[in-house]
């Protein structure tokens, strides 16, 4: 009898003690904020807070997103976290205003729960980019081949997201295939997202007892007031995140040239070198996070090499207008590839406006160049000319004569008596020619 009241009381709290190790587990959720371009460092960056919140056993994590879009492996590599995570994840566009375009309609959808606030939008998740041809037949299809298997691969691929989560798959295709946008209410009732929320307040009120499945399992979400952590990011993660912009990744790399090319050309400053070189480890980590073109990067160089040439090659400009062009066709095809959804130099904030200022340094450069062509030798022994000195020993018609606190031999026009001042009237090798100088008053 003892015995069976002992091991009811071990079953007894063998229980409380599972369900308060239940309870314990569901004391806070994670947050996280995305905003700007999706690339390698914001996988990076989501990949450590799903591992963070499953380690913690958080009751949720909030992904907060804005975002005109990114990188397509980078996204495939978010998506995957997300559908494969033991972690609740809610995806919530906000704040008002805010955007989940292109790839930021694939990581919405792929949310356990996904939500956005008024005022937000989602869809436009065409492919661009890779050399692909933007037209289309009468029937809406591409008309060229590269741009039909991209476009093929990311519709069956939101499709696939939309179907797992059982949210409207219709519109997933259009999304991707009509480069469709619909805003937070619309996208209610197409069933693209679960919810409307102004606030995180009113999101987990909305969400409370919504059941969802997790790793195979259901799990009812209650995360009506729990404590709120939010996951920084580390300051090297900021630096990458900053850097994996492709206009931060171009300013990086005119500034490396620059740099480098002010150093070569007045060694010893540092100052010039060292930025250049601070600027060029930068964008060899932005390019490492961003894919890009190689023939864009070389028609870069070739572009800043000719507007270097026109420096010591007179072409009448032709060099330096032959560079400007492939300077910016570089740039707006730097990263034209199929890895990069979303990703490109923005031509008129950046490339116009950079591509004008290099224009103007070439040209100051070129015209101070021109200016001291037409001036008069201020160094070296031709300079001699027309100064005035003294003769040292008397002229008869050779001696020595002291110019520019320089003792010369000398031949003088006639004999010239020493102290008297002299004119120098040609330089022959080593020999000044010399004639009385004439004084004034």
């Amino acid at each position: 009898m003892r015995q069976t009241l002992r091991r009811g009381w071990l079953a007894a709290a063998l229980v409380m003690g599972l369900l308060m190790a239940q309870t314990a587990r569901a004391e806070h959720v994670n947050v996280i904020v995305i905003k700007g371009v999706i690339s390698a460092a914001t996988a990076d960056f989501v990949e450590r807070a799903l591992a963070e919140s499953q380690e913690q056993e958080a009751a949720a994590l909030l992904i907060a997103i804005d975002t005109p879009g990114g990188v397509l492996e980078p996204t495939k590599f978010i998506v995957q976290s997300l559908l494969n995570t033991e972690v609740p994840t809610i995806v919530y566009v906000s704040p008002q205003g805010a955007w989940a375009a292109s790839a930021g309609t694939f990581i919405t959808m792929a949310g356990h729960v996904a939500a956005m606030a008024p005022g937000t939008s989602i869809g436009a998740a065409s492919p661009v980019g890779g050399g692909t041809s933007e037209e289309r037949d009468e029937e809406g299809k591409r008309t060229d081949v590269m741009g039909q298997k991209i476009e093929n691969f990311t519709s069956a691929f939101l499709e696939a997201i939309a179907d797992e989560r059982e949210r409207n798959v219709d519109w997933a295709i259009k999304a991707v295939r009509e480069a469709v946008a619909v805003g937070a209410e619309e996208a209610v009732e197409l069933d693209v997202v679960d919810l409307v929320a102004r606030d995180r307040e009113e999101l987990f009120e909305k969400i409370s007892g919504m059941q969802v499945m997790v790793d195979g399992e259901p799990r009812t979400l209650d995360l009506v007031g729990l404590e709120i952590r939010e996951i920084e990011r580390t300051n090297l993660e900021r630096v990458f995140d900053f850097i994996a912009n492709p206009n931060v990744a171009m300013f990086l790399l005119m500034g490396a040239v620059l740099g480098i090319m002010l150093e070569f050309n007045s060694p010893g400053i540092f100052v010039p070198g060292a930025i250049g070189l601070a600027c060029l480890v930068l964008a060899v980590f932005a390019f490492d996070l961003l894919p890009f073109s190689y023939l864009g990067l070389v028609l870069i160089a070739v572009g800043i090499g000719l507007m270097i040439g026109e420096l010591f090659v007179n072409s009448f400009g032709l060099l330096f207008a032959g560079g400007l062009l492939c300077f910016v066709a570089g740039g707006a095809m730097l990263f034209d590839v199929p890895e990069a959804s979303d990703v490109k130099v923005d031509f008129w904030p950046v490339l116009v406006p950079m591509a004008t200022m290099l224009a103007l340094a070439g040209g100051v450069a070129i015209y101070a160049i021109g200016r001291t062509f037409g001036r008069a030798q201020t160094a070296g022994v031709s300079e001699l000319v027309g100064l005035v000195g003294r003769a040292d020993t008397e002229l008869a018609p050779e001696g020595r004569v002291f110019v520019r606190g320089e003792y010369w031999n000398a031949r003088g026009e006639g004999a010239i008596p020493v102290e008297t001042a002299v004119e120098v009237t040609a330089v022959e090798g080593m020999l000044l020619r010399v004639r009385r100088a004439r004084v004034e008053g």
